[in-house]
């Protein structure tokens, strides 16, 4: 745990070792990690958040392409999202449905839920680590029309890979910003977290 917690906070060294040592290929890589922390409901842990921001902040100092970084990991996350709304559609009820923590009336109400909100929850989700790779999941367990899933996923992963991005590009180039890397984007991961560790205190007071 503690070598994950090192890689994050030092995620632009690493990165800029990589980029030494084998060029263009780092790009299949983060495609990659974007792949399969969208894709993968079983790899939420992965640092979408904080490696977004690095590879913008590498692309302001002229390290990295902004407009392949851009292409390539929006691709990956719609890509992601898709493939995890597909495993959630095909394999999820047959899963969880009948189990005590997955009722029938838990379906309902999470299909009601999708129907009403679906669009807002896909996009809020991408902002939302762990939720991000939940999210999509569960709305092909709750039968998401998957036309809508696919449209509202494309604008999703367009601000969160576009905004991470851009905002690691312009703040990035700011020298304390760049002298305080590490602390930054430590501060980046918690704030990241705030929302899913509110959403947990607010259930923990309504269910408790």
């Amino acid at each position: 745990m503690m070598h994950v917690l090192q890689i994050l906070l030092h995620f632009d060294q690493w990165l800029q070792v990589f980029l030494g040592e084998y060029g263009s290929w780092v790009y299949l890589g983060l495609f990659l990690i974007i792949l399969a922390e969208t894709g993968l409901v079983l790899m939420p842990f992965l640092p979408g958040d904080s490696m977004l921001f690095v590879c913008g902040a590498l692309a302001g100092a002229g390290s990295m392409s902004f407009g392949i970084l851009l292409l390539t990991l929006v691709l990956a996350a719609i890509m992601g999202d898709a493939l995890n709304y597909s495993i959630g559609r095909r394999f999820g009820r047959k899963l969880f449905t009948g189990r005590w923590y997955l009722r029938q009336k838990d379906l309902d109400r999470t299909e009601l839920f999708y129907r009403r909100h679906g669009g807002k929850a896909v996009i809020i989700g991408r902002f939302l680590p762990i939720i991000r790779t939940l999210v999509p999941f569960v709305a092909g367990i709750a039968q998401m029309p998957r036309s809508l899933f696919g449209f509202f996923n494309a604008i999703g992963a367009i601000l969160w890979v576009g905004g991470l991005l851009g905002a690691g590009f312009f703040l990035g180039r700011i020298p304390w910003v760049k002298a305080y890397l590490t602390p930054v984007l430590l501060v980046l991961i918690l704030v990241s977290l705030l929302p899913a560790l509110g959403a947990w205190l607010h259930n923990r007071r309504q269910t408790g």
